[in-house]
């Protein structure tokens, strides 16, 4: 029987990779460009970075990404405003919410129980917190570019980059 690693998986694998190079980018950037808010969006085949940023900043930064990342620098591929870190802590927090509701019939017992479901809640949200960058680490992400390369990079408008990769 072969093992199936879905990480490995075409379209997972390479998005997870560009999924890396895009935080690194974004890391790189943010240290050029101080307060500015930026973004990004990585499929299997690039990324996108968003912002109000020149085409030439963009581009050195990526070049910059890959590179450091080639180089083993795994800690730019993990981002503190990666929407996996939002999508963990929130899921948590309304999973642990639901769970203090269980067994509530009416209006009465749900305010009731509103104590001890803001601290379930208030739980979740802090373990999320640190859960979210260890899957950042081990399932969104992959430091590794392995092969991958740069293919193109060019404006889409003045506050979207694209990023081709191969």
């Amino acid at each position: 029987m072969t093992n199936i690693n879905i990480l490995q998986a075409p379209y997972i694998h390479p998005t997870r990779r560009n999924h890396a190079i895009e935080h690194a980018t974004i890391h790189i950037l943010s240290a050029r460009f101080p307060g500015k808010g930026m973004g990004g969006h990585s499929n299997p085949t690039g990324f996108f970075i968003i912002g109000d940023l020149p085409t030439e900043q963009v581009r050195e930064a990526v070049t910059e990404a890959l590179a450091r990342l080639k180089n083993g620098e795994a800690r730019l591929a993990i981002h503190p405003g990666c929407g996996t870190n939002y999508a963990v802590t929130g899921g948590l927090a309304a999973l642990a919410a639901l769970y203090g509701f269980i067994g509530t019939k009416n209006t009465r017992e749900r305010i009731e129980r509103l104590p001890l479901v803001t601290i379930l809640a208030a739980l979740a949200f802090m373990l999320g917190q640190s859960l979210g960058p260890v899957l950042q680490q081990k399932v969104t992400t992959d430091a590794d570019p392995g092969d991958l390369a740069i293919v193109d990079i060019y404006p889409i408008t003045s506050r979207l980059h694209r990023v081709v990769t191969r």
